[in-house]
């Protein structure tokens, strides 16, 4: 059975930076095409980025321009690098594939965008 493990988050100021990163358990990445979601409390989970195994990475319009997926295939990670954070990218991170979500979710990595 196929893990995901989310790590990366934490709590940080409005403008600063993180960057998560999502481990596999087996070599899946160069398969799927792999997504970051994200879910607010009270909110249903959403997708913020989608990176496929070979093309243009694709944003949410909220995210566009301050946040870049990446992946790196050799290592069945990726990658959210995030820039620029808001108080409202406050949310449980994490990542699964594109665009349906085959796999188990991971426990996520929490955000927290607070001064």
């Amino acid at each position: 059975q196929v893990q995901l493990v989310e790590s990366g988050g934490g709590l940080v100021q409005p403008g600063g930076s993180l960057r998560l990163s999502c481990a596999a358990s087996v070599r899946i990445f160069s398969i799927y095409a792999m997504g970051w979601y994200r879910q607010a409390p009270g909110k249903q989970r959403e997708l913020v980025a989608a990176v496929p195994s070979g093309g243009r990475p694709s944003y949410a319009d909220s995210v566009k321009d301050r946040f870049t997926i990446s992946r790196d295939n050799a290592k069945n990670t990726v990658y959210l690098q995030m820039n620029s954070l808001k108080p409202e990218d406050t949310a449980v991170y994490y990542c699964n594939t594109y665009p349906q979500a085959r796999l188990d979710w991971g426990q996520g990595t929490q955000v927290t965008v607070s001064s």
